[in-house]
């Protein structure tokens, strides 16, 4: 079996890929690059162009972008349930939240970190997604009847991603905080998977920070 590499940073999006690769229950080497010249050098822009991480290797195959990672993980280690099968009618909802997480709402919630907000709907048009309410609208009335996970009882690789987001958005406060937010985030934040992630990051950020 190919040797999976994990290039990342535990004060990054990075983190979001390791709670990937917790939740498939495969073993990994993770590689901590520190911000600027280390995600420079020849050999790593080789892999990653963008100079950034995180940056998966498996094999031959070499992913970037974290939303990324998380759909080929899952379509990677199928037997670890992350997602629905290809020809499933839930594979259409499965696509459209990740993806919606990974567009939407990192836009608009960037988008509203910087300031930069329209209340004019030609401009909001233009956005794409409008405006951080209406994508946090959205979001919340998918949650409104009380599924724990964007497929409804079966959690995801979609899950990752927008937990994380989610997670990191009412803890930074880009998101504000909503029942239905809150109840998600504490959810997935208990997972086993997340747990063991996050205190390894949370560890290796600590070091960082003390060195």
């Amino acid at each position: 079996m190919s040797e999976l590499v994990l290039y990342t940073n535990p004060m990054s999006r990075g983190r979001i890929a390791r709670w990937m690769l917790e939740e498939t229950g495969q073993s990994y080497r993770a590689e901590i690059l520190a911000f600027g010249p280390p995600m420079k050098t020849p050999d790593y822009l080789a892999l990653n162009p963008m100079g950034k991480v995180p940056t998966l290797v498996h094999g031959p195959a070499v992913v970037t972008e974290a939303a990324a990672i998380c759909a080929y993980l899952a379509d990677a280690f199928p037997d670890a349930g992350l997602a629905p099968p290809p020809q499933s009618s839930a594979r259409g909802s499965y696509y459209r939240w990740l993806f919606f997480a990974a567009g939407p709402v990192e836009a608009a919630v960037t988008d509203v970190s910087l300031n930069v907000t329209t209340e004019d709907p030609m401009l909001q048009g233009r956005l794409g997604y409008g405006s951080l309410g209406r994508v946090l609208d959205t979001l919340e009335r998918h949650f409104s009847d009380g599924r724990p996970y964007v497929l409804g009882d079966t959690f995801s690789a979609a899950d990752v991603y927008l937990g994380a987001a989610v997670i990191w958005g009412m803890m930074t406060g880009g998101i504000p905080e909503r029942a239905v937010f809150r109840a998600y985030a504490d959810r997935l934040g208990a997972r086993p998977a997340a747990v063991r992630a996050r205190e390894l990051d949370d560890a290796l950020a600590g070091h960082m920070t003390a060195g």
